[in-house]
């Protein structure tokens, strides 16, 4: 993406963030309500417990066609 679709982007992902966590008055769960699962993004000192969050198998991978 160009520069200034990326901060446009961001700046959506952001007010995103903040009205979930007007809404859930937990900025944990505001914050990962928002993310894309398939990121895999999870709560730091939860990164190595599986239990807690989808596997981070190939599934996402392959299915993953941003090209990245």
């Amino acid at each position: 993406l160009p520069v200034k679709e990326l901060m446009v982007f961001l700046h959506i992902a952001v007010f995103e963030i903040i009205l979930a966590y007007l809404e859930k008055r937990d900025w944990k769960e505001a914050f990962f309500s928002v993310l894309p699962q398939r990121k895999g993004a999870v709560p730091l000192g939860e990164a190595n417990d599986s239990s807690k969050h989808a596997p981070s198998g190939k599934e996402d991978e392959d299915s993953d066609s941003d090209g990245n």
